[in-house]
């Protein structure tokens, strides 16, 4: 049995010690059955309400949970081209990305996870982290850049970043292994030489990178920053023909290069292929509480709620006799004065 008080106890026994004090009074100085039945009623409703606010519960049945000495870290383009429409049936990339990181997830289940976007900066969206809904709920809500403020892509934003996450796992934990994914289409449109991943090799112990788009290249739909599946209704122009973002898989595949890690030119129609996670150990540990707490306050709730019901139908009754033993008073009382005038 555990308790999760909604307040302290101690502030719970002084609320409630004028209300011990009220009804063990009325008990005591109680003159018939009737009236110690009721009180001792209402003494229940008092204990009961104590009761549920000290949120009494069972622990949950004991768990194992899957843990691997893996970190992962995704890094995801989010500049304009990341909703080109040219994945699958006229879809945008970004649908082609989510659906093989929700795969990932699942694929190395277990594993700590990190967030990593990057457009015109990087951005650490998400610390690493076992929570895979988390990974999912940052990717679900993931804007890409806005039209308005793009200064073009640079595939090698997030190069620096990258390399100080697994600088500071490495030192922190040097017994786990780390993985890198890269998800971007690989157009450089800035005018700077994109930055290079190559001093990030040597803390990276497997990955892939993973390039979405076509050599015919998508139109992209102008983006506000608001919402990443709902666009506005115009597409990106480029002296005055609507602009098409294309896959530049040399790019990607220095970027793979650099790393030491395979890339995979992604489409809808294949399957993804993962590779086996390096030195990973997958351990089953036990967790007490793994299954939660079951909460038990509800059914103190429900036999509150009954007895409440039940003073409020006694009180409804007793009101309704009143009313009528008031009515028929005055009937009376005014026969009696029918009378007298006779």
């Amino acid at each position: 049995m555990t308790f999760q008080p909604v307040i302290m106890p101690i502030l719970l026994v002084v609320l409630f010690a004028p209300l011990v004090f009220i009804v063990v009074r009325a008990l005591i100085t109680a003159k018939s059955a009737r009236q110690r039945g009721l009180w001792s009623t209402r003494a229940l409703l008092v204990a009961l309400c104590f009761a549920m606010l000290l949120r009494p519960g069972i622990a949950g049945t004991p768990t194992q949970t899957v843990a691997t000495n893996t970190d992962i870290y995704l890094v995801v383009d989010t500049t304009a081209s990341i909703v080109a429409e040219d994945w699958g049936d006229g879809e945008p990339r970004l649908s082609g990305i989510r659906d093989d990181i929700a795969e990932l997830v699942t694929e190395y289940a277990g594993a700590r996870f990190s967030f990593i976007t990057f457009a015109s900066t990087a951005e650490v969206r998400l610390p690493l982290t076992t929570d895979s809904s988390a990974v999912m709920s940052s990717l679900a809500v993931m804007r890409p850049e806005t039209t308005s403020v793009s200064r073009g892509s640079d595939i090698g934003a997030a190069s620096a970043t990258l390399e100080r996450v697994l600088t500071a796992a490495a030192e922190s934990t040097a017994d786990r292994s780390r993985m890198v994914f890269y998800f971007g289409d690989g157009e450089q449109t800035s005018s700077r030489d994109p930055k290079s991943f190559v001093d990030s090799a040597e803390l990276v112990d497997g990955g892939a990178v993973f390039g979405y788009g076509t050599t015919e290249g998508g139109p992209m739909k102008v983006t506000s920053g608001y919402a990443t599946d709902s666009p506005d209704d115009s597409y990106i122009e480029y002296e005055g023909e609507i602009a098409l973002s294309v896959l530049d898989e040399e790019n990607l595949q220095t970027i793979a290069d650099d790393l030491g890690i395979e890339l995979q030119v992604r489409d809808a129609g294949s399957t993804v292929q993962f590779p086996a996670a390096p030195r990973s150990s997958m351990t089953l540990a036990n967790s007490e509480t793994a299954g939660g707490i079951f909460d038990l306050s509800w059914i103190l709730a429900i036999a509150v709620s009954l007895i409440v019901a039940w003073e409020l139908l006694r009180a409804t009754m007793m009101t309704t006799q009143l009313r009528g033993l008031k009515a028929t008073s005055r009937a009376e009382q005014r026969a009696e004065d029918e009378g007298s005038h006779v």
